[in-house]
């Protein structure tokens, strides 16, 4: 079901901030070839490259694939399937050395891998400026988890790290223990985002972010499936004082991409997506308030181009679990506020308020703020 309490004719858009990345991880066992082959099978009109250890383990659907040579598979959608040999670094240039763009990539972990190097390659290398990590996914074994991994650096690590936690092989386990499951692992990471799975079945938007901005299709045919007419919401002013004492936090990051399946399968799911726009500034402070104390754990995903009473620049957000980006970039247009989320079960009235309470009349004290 789409759900919006606004609207634009105009989808947002803003450039590409580097090549996203999505890093997969979690113990042998849990899921992450299927997951990979899912990414894979389910990426018409994006391409897609997944980095594994070795292709050969994912058994791709031979329709799919058109040419392979000893480090590579491609396949028919677009997607390339490359080898990490001996470095992450080389394999990434390999990938974005291709004449045909990739728009993201995915890399894939060993089961018994702390994430964080691989994630620390992206953040602080030279792929820094030409990739953006974009969200570290781990996957958790509902029917064969034991008490002795969560007592491992590396399965600590693993959902520490995880911005999504997926829970597989739901279907084997009864109700109470996997309740049992998700109080250990919020136990490792307070607010965990956790996302109960079979066989790997992730709806694709609430792990990968691929054009989000270039287009709006998935919003779109969600919403012409379900031939719903979006509320016009009026925005309240707020008399509070906006804070230009705030400096910006480049958490990490972001979101979603579309297609019509996507748009069945989220719906059948429970989840919903929440749209917000404003033609006055936000506070800095009390969005970054918002996020770090109000922000629901069932959201998942968030995408925005958001406009900061204390900025002239024009900010690009992307959240996935809780791990965000901010990137700067100029106004073109008209300054305005677009927001969109994705959480599953929302109470999208409460969420809307709590947005609006960042909304900030623009204040007699015009230029203190920073970058002024």
């Amino acid at each position: 079901m789409q759900s919006s309490i606004t609207s634009s004719d105009q989808p947002m858009e803003a450039p590409k901030q580097g090549l996203p990345v999505t890093i997969i991880t979690g113990f042998l066992g849990s899921g992450k070839t299927t997951l990979l082959n899912h990414i894979l099978s389910n990426q018409q009109g994006l391409k897609t490259a997944v980095l594994v250890n070795e292709f050969g383990e994912i058994g791709i659907d031979n329709e799919l694939v058109v040419s392979t040579d000893e480090n590579m598979v491609e396949l028919n959608n677009g997607c390339i399937c490359c080898t990490i040999n001996s470095d992450l670094v080389d394999a990434v240039y390999k990938v974005m050395e291709r004449q045909d763009n990739i728009d993201y990539l995915v890399v894939e972990t060993t089961g018994l891998a702390d994430p964080l190097p691989v994630a620390l390659t992206f953040l602080g290398t030279e792929l820094r400026d030409l990739t953006r990590l974009d969200s570290i996914v781990t996957l958790v074994d509902a029917a064969n988890y034991s008490l002795d991994l969560f007592n491992s650096d590396a399965a600590f690590s693993q959902i520490a790290y995880g911005d999504v936690i997926v829970l597989n092989k739901t279907d084997l386990v009864n109700e109470a223990d996997l309740d049992a499951l998700e109080v250990k692992i919020r136990d490792i990471k307070e607010g965990a985002r956790i996302l109960r799975t079979t066989k790997s079945q992730v709806p694709l938007p609430l792990i990968l972010s691929v054009g989000l901005f270039e287009t709006d299709k998935y919003f779109d045919a969600a919403v012409e499936h379900k031939h719903e007419h979006h509320d016009h919401h009026e925005h309240h002013e707020h008399n509070s004082e906006c804070g230009h004492d705030h400096d910006e936090h480049d958490h990490h990051n972001h979101h979603d991409h579309h297609h019509d399946d996507h748009s069945h399968h989220l719906e059948n799911d429970g989840f919903t997506s929440v749209s917000f726009e404003s033609d006055k500034p936000l506070s800095i402070r009390k969005f970054q308030y918002f996020l770090d104390n109000q922000l629901p754990e069932n959201i998942f995903r968030a995408k925005g181009i958001l406009w900061f009473d204390e900025s002239p620049k024009r900010h690009i957000f992307h959240l996935c679990g809780k791990r965000f980006t901010l990137d700067d970039d100029e106004w073109k247009g008209e300054k305005k506020n677009q927001l969109v989320l994705i959480g599953q079960n929302l109470h999208k009235e409460e969420l809307l308020k709590q947005i609006e309470n960042c909304v900030c009349i623009p204040s007699a004290n015009k230029g203190q703020g920073f970058g002024k």
